[in-house]
């Protein structure tokens, strides 16, 4: 993966080609990474149709009140995975949101804990919603959290307003 931190940031609504198309520019570089990612120390590391990969670090910044990384943290990763996910089956017209999400924090997170990977998938897609997972796990592939979603499918308006 190239070092996209330094290149220019393009919002999902603003991308010139399929969702897809989008997160590899990303992965190569040639856009910047998510803000919420760099914000919070975790990047996708791979894309496929209906698929994604992220890889995140948390630090003792996102720790709570007893010294386990805040369910926030978690719940923002799983949510970009599932929702990047769902971006790479879109098409140039399309884009998306979030209708709802469930979590399940299974074990807790630490420092100790180190690098996490979230894995996002598609399970259901239809004309107006897709139904999603993500599930992250540590190192030795303990599952950690499981979260599920749904999406609301719409069509794209350009900055002025008018479909795509």
């Amino acid at each position: 993966m190239n070092d996209a931190r330094n290149a220019p940031f393009v919002a999902s609504n603003e991308r010139p080609g399929t969702g897809l198309d989008y997160l590899q520019r990303i992965l190569s570089g040639e856009y910047a990474w998510l803000p919420i990612g760099e914000h919070l120390g975790f990047r996708i590391v791979a894309a496929e149709p209906g698929k994604v990969t992220l890889k995140g670090r948390p630090d003792e910044r996102s720790y709570n009140l007893l010294k386990s990384v805040h369910g926030g943290w978690t719940a923002a990763v799983l949510d970009t995975a599932m929702a990047l996910s769902n971006l790479t089956l879109l098409g140039v017209d399309q884009t998306f949101t979030t209708i709802d999400l469930r979590i399940n924090y299974l074990r807790p997170i630490t420092v100790e804990t180190g690098e996490v990977t979230a894995t996002g998938g598609v399970l259901q897609s239809g004309r107006k919603i897709a139904y999603v997972e993500a599930k992250l796990t540590d190192a030795n592939g303990k599952l950690l959290a499981h979260g599920t979603g749904s999406l609301l499918i719409m069509a794209r308006q350009s900055s002025n307003g008018s479909p795509t």
